[in-house]
């Protein structure tokens, strides 16, 4: 019992710690609650002993107390977590946008893996691997069974290693074997390209530490391609599961030229923050569509929400996830890390994210089958456990709510809510089949020739 009461001792020495300061009258509660504290601590110690004794099979000590950790933080909320050091390794490649791989962007459909894009100059690019061909085996094992994430981790590694894979492609009479050998790899966060010769599209898949430079690029490339016939840019922020906040402040802030972009409200009030926007706007007040679906989550909510509380942007789609939540990472040193939720996200109208989601100023479906379904996408308020919404807005000065959209007339009347029956179904791989996208740049073009020249729109 020895590593037990260790244990034991050097935690309730940390929470006595924690308690020690506070208000003279709460000592009486403080040492009642401590009590419990020991108390349900050494109910722990007592557990962990029985199973590492009596298991059917050895265990790890290190393995059941991270599984102890791990189910402490999910059983708070869907977003509180504890990474291991490999998953905090994992997350800190995933923020700092590069890592060791093959570099192609990848589905499911069917148990197989699909090829949405490679990305230029990349291992996969060079093979000759192409848009819409299946991924059945890697190296020789087949992916039906494993999850999406479980075939993207196989093909990562370290730049120099080599990997098999076995493509089905669409015409060809065999499959195709290919053994490539991964690179250094940096995601195409950011695409871009125009739409027609007058409308810019850019779609953001993540919010990392490249985003926001990115996005900057992306308009000036539009712009000097357009050659002064730009009438609009579309944002696709459509199953963009968020990221960095920092590049979600940035990537408003290059719209907007003044006013509150996000706050967050915590647990003690002295910990509210809030961002403001700088002067500057990278598309020079042209008018802005930000496409959003139910898949759309947390950094891509701050910006839609903000872009529409601003009234810079109008925001098509459909209903936004609803992650309003806001996690911090807190490196252990030498033991990973503890993703924590610790407030909650609201919009410079004062609208709590959390549970709601952002609900477009004109709803656009993907697929007719979706005004129909019987099982709706799941979204926030759906997960176990989800952090309710609070009800009220959070408090803010008069005149805050979001002003009402104003369009020329018949603008929004000519934006069609549903495809045409027997439209073909969505697929990233051909954009000719993207009906919002088609929705969201003829409203630009409506919204040109209704205004004139020299005019901004959606303020």
């Amino acid at each position: 019992m020895k590593l037990k009461m260790r244990s034991v001792a050097a935690v309730t020495a940390a929470f006595a710690a924690g308690v020690a300061i506070g208000p003279v009258v709460g000592a009486l509660a403080q040492d009642g609650g401590r009590a419990e504290t020991y108390r349900l601590l050494n109910l722990f110690g007592d557990v962990f002993e029985r199973v590492r004794a009596e298991y059917v099979e050895p265990i790890s000590d290190r393995d059941a107390v991270e599984n102890a950790i791990n189910g402490m933080l999910t059983g708070l909320d869907p977003h509180s977590s504890y990474l291991n050091q490999r998953n905090y390794r994992d997350m800190q490649v995933q923020t700092r946008g590069e890592f060791g791989g093959l570099g192609i962007e990848v589905t499911q459909e069917g148990g197989y893996i699909k090829v949405i894009s490679p990305i230029d100059e990349t291992p996969a690019f060079r093979a000759g691997v192409k848009p819409g061909d299946l991924i059945t085996h890697l190296n020789g094992n087949s992916v039906q069974g494993l999850t999406l994430q479980e075939a993207v981790e196989q093909m990562r590694g370290e730049r120099g290693s080599t990997i098999r894979i076995t493509l089905r492609r669409e015409g060809a009479d065999r499959p195709i074997e290919l053994t490539l050998t991964r690179d250094v790899i940096r995601p195409q966060v950011v695409r871009f390209r125009m739409e027609g010769n007058d409308v810019g599209y850019v779609r953001l898949t993540s919010f990392n530490e490249q985003t926001e430079a990115g996005l900057r690029r992306a308009v000036q490339s539009l712009r000097g391609q357009a050659g002064g016939n730009l009438k609009g840019l579309v944002l696709d922020l459509r199953n963009n599961p968020g990221g960095l906040l920092d590049q979600a402040v940035q990537v408003a802030d290059d719209f907007l030229e003044q006013g509150e972009i996000v706050s967050t409200r915590a647990r003690r009030q002295e910990d509210a923050q809030r961002w403001n926007a700088k002067a500057g706007d990278i598309a020079s007040g042209l008018p802005v569509v930000v496409l959003i679906n139910g898949g759309s989550a947390s950094a891509s909510e701050i910006v839609a929400g903000a872009l529409q509380d601003h009234r810079r942007a109008i925001v098509l789609g459909v209903k936004s996830f609803g992650k309003g939540s806001v996690q911090t990472v807190m490196p252990i040193p030498g033991q990973g890390a503890i993703r924590l939720t610790t407030a909650r996200y609201f919009t410079p109208s004062g609208r709590s994210i959390q549970a709601t989601g952002i609900e477009p100023d004109i709803e656009v479906l993907a697929q007719r089958e979706q005004a129909t379904a019987n099982i709706p996408r799941e979204r926030e308020a759906d997960l176990r456990r989800a952090l309710r919404n609070e009800g009220a807005v959070q408090q803010q000065p008069a005149g805050a709510a979001i002003p009402p959209l104003q369009l020329p007339a018949g603008v929004a009347e000519r934006v069609t809510r549903l495809p045409a029956e027997g439209a073909p179904a969505f697929d990233p791989t051909k954009p000719e089949t993207d009906f919002q996208l088609q929705q969201a740049t003829q409203l630009l073009r409506n919204l040109a020739v209704a205004q004139g020249p020299g005019r901004r729109a959606a303020r």
